[in-house]
């Protein structure tokens, strides 16, 4: 008869690394991150969420009470390379909710409110410290903004991506009652334009700001830039603003139109939502230029046009009410007025 004798722990063998794992795609690993995020997601979770997280869709049943004709309104979009400096501080609590607060503000200019949101994540390798960082920006603001974060993908792709880099991109889905729909229809000549004031770069325009800031003025990240208090990353990092529970309290028939000033900045978003024969007329001194931008003009020697045109300079939204509305609006928002719909070619000037 013959025995096997089990080995001690001290000279057993660690476990054979799997095949996927040493080609850099640990399952196990993301199997056991994913185990962790149910309370998160759970958070932002209402009676119209269905079925369980994990799921190979997302269930949603909504609540179209009320509403004389829903229609659903989605988008898609991403941050762009504002996540490198998120990889250059390690700082990664504030792009989940870039990411979720620029989506919602997309649909929030045609009238609608957001019901729930997807996202995901592609990168070299998965960092449990770094997903969850993420996924709580995520959370945050789909609570914060009165969305579900009902499903997403991670994705670990070596070879894909830098070691230590990763992409998100989310997709939000919304309804607004067709009556109230803003579809630029409503436009008119002797509108009113309001900005909104943002708080920095938001989602667009770093790749420049990173030429000019990083790359050609050496500026340090952790330290203040000429002329400002904060650390620069921390400006940089700056979360973008969720417009849409301002301007859905506002009353029904003050807006006439809006636009989100994303990529294109002023020059190319208005003309998005304006109809044939009308011009948005800008002054350009009605509002003061942060000093982030002036920053990035001055060191890149980039022309004023090309600035209108990459970033907001200071307005992330831009609301165009009626004339006799505009004092009220002015005071419920707290925005800026910045000009006036007049006679044109659909398309802006900045004065």
């Amino acid at each position: 008869m013959t025995t096997t004798r089990a080995r001690s722990a001290k000279s057993a063998k660690p476990p054979k690394k799997k095949a996927y794992a040493a080609a850099g795609v640990d399952v196990d690993l993301g199997n056991a991150v994913k185990k962790g995020i149910h309370a998160l997601v759970s958070a932002t979770h209402g009676p119209e969420v269905l079925g369980k997280i994990g799921g190979f869709g997302g269930l949603f049943r909504p609540n179209f009470k009320g509403m004389k004709d829903p229609v659903l309104v989605s988008s898609v979009d991403g941050v762009g390379t504002k996540l490198k400096i998120a990889f250059a501080t390690n700082r990664h609590d504030t792009i989940g909710q870039d990411l979720v607060n620029h989506c919602i503000n997309d649909i929030a200019v045609i009238g609608a409110r957001p019901l729930f949101f997807l996202d995901y994540i592609g990168g070299e390798s998965l960092d449990p410290v770094v997903f969850r960082q993420i996924l709580k920006g995520f959370a945050k603001a789909c609570k914060e903004g009165g969305c579900a974060l009902i499903g997403g993908e991670t994705a670990q792709m070596p070879g894909m991506y830098q070691k230590g880099e990763y992409d998100v991109a989310g997709t939000i889905v919304g309804v607004v009652d067709s009556p109230k729909m803003l579809d630029g229809s409503k436009v008119k000549v002797g509108d009113v334009l309001i900005g909104l004031k943002g708080n920095g770069l938001h989602t667009n325009g770093y790749s420049l700001a990173r030429k000019v800031l990083l790359e050609k003025a050496k500026l340090p990240l952790d330290k203040p830039a000429p002329g400002m208090a904060l650390q620069l990353g921390k400006e940089l990092l700056r979360v973008h603003p969720n417009y849409q529970p301002l301007m859905a309290s506002l009353p029904d028939g003050m807006l006439h139109g809006a636009a989100h000033i994303t990529g294109g900045g002023l020059l190319d978003n208005l003309p998005r939502v304006l109809p044939e024969g009308c011009r948005a007329s800008i002054r350009r001194d009605a509002w003061k230029v942060p000093r982030i931008f002036q920053l990035i003009q001055d060191l890149g020697k980039v022309p004023v046009e090309e600035m209108d045109q990459v970033f907001n300079m200071g307005i992330g939204m831009v609301l165009i009410v009626p004339a006799r509305a505009v004092d009220k609006a002015l005071t419920l928002t707290k925005g800026i007025k910045i000009g006036e719909i007049t006679r044109g070619d659909r398309d802006v000037v900045i004065l």
